[in-house]
């Protein structure tokens, strides 16, 4: 089935170094850029992501330090996937959770702030797993009636999770051939930033979704314990929280 769409969709998978989105970094990026007229374009970029590549994510995606040492790092790219990206819905497997998150960071360390308020993110996992609990590979060949070929291999996945969006419009007549359906019917929940450290509960209120406040408004929060604050401004969580925080508390605290 083709895609219905009213903006450019970007499917895209990243390899990284690890899967700690905070300190891990992308050695791969592959995207496929579909418009509403349904041409498409496909771009593969290996990355130099100034650091060790763990033999653990080597064993995953079969890129290796020796294979990046002579490739551009995000940081050189990153205004120019930002142009890409600019206007574009996004989609991929557990992106939501993994990839979208980890893209942010690296944009916000290359010091591209990037805005995806009004982008849709459409999780095909997440579709897959409400619909049938599957793995990538066991979806393409559910949906798809195909081996996946070169799997964690950032093409491949990215090539793979496009058609089996497409196959999934065509198996369920339910979902509705519409983006900003599919991105709230893959949306686990209503995040405030990419991590989901911060979301919005029933009435709209940011609350955080961690730890000692889990569910408490983070406006309440940060006047009870103001040294919530510096804590999380100085502990290992990611940027993108860190800068929705401090936006809170600067609209709140400036009025």
């Amino acid at each position: 089935m083709q895609l219905n769409l009213k903006n450019p969709i970007i499917f895209f998978d990243l390899e990284a170094t690890g899967i700690n989105i905070t300190s891990d970094r992308i050695v791969e990026i592959c995207y496929v850029k579909v418009f509403p007229n349904g041409d498409q374009e496909i771009k593969t970029r290996r990355l130099n992501p100034e650091m060790p590549i763990p033999a653990e994510a080597t064993a995953v995606h079969g890129i290796t330090d020796e294979m990046v040492v002579d490739c551009p790092t995000f940081k050189s790219i990153a205004k120019s996937l930002a142009q890409q990206i600019e206007g574009c819905d996004l989609a991929g497997y557990n992106s939501n959770r993994f990839d979208i998150p980890l893209l942010m960071e690296e944009f916000l360390r290359a010091g591209v702030d990037i805005d995806l308020s009004k982008r849709k993110f459409i999780d095909v996992q997440t579709i897959f797993h409400k619909m049938e609990q599957r793995t990538l590979s066991a979806a393409y060949k559910f949906y798809c009636e195909k081996e996946l070929i070169d799997a964690h291999s950032a093409e491949a996945d990215t090539l793979a999770t496009y058609e089996i969006l497409k196959a999934q419009l065509d198996r369920y007549p339910d979902l509705q051939n519409d983006m900003a359906y599919l991105a709230e019917f893959s949306r686990q929940n209503k995040n405030a930033d990419f991590a989901g450290r911060i979301v919005f509960n029933d009435d709209d209120v940011e609350v955080f979704n961690f730890g000692k406040y889990r569910g408490k408004p983070v406006v309440e929060v940060l006047k009870s314990d103001p040294g919530y604050y510096g804590w999380i401004m100085q502990g290992d969580f990611a940027l993108h929280t860190k800068k929705v925080l401090t936006n809170i508390k600067l609209r709140e605290f400036s009025k």
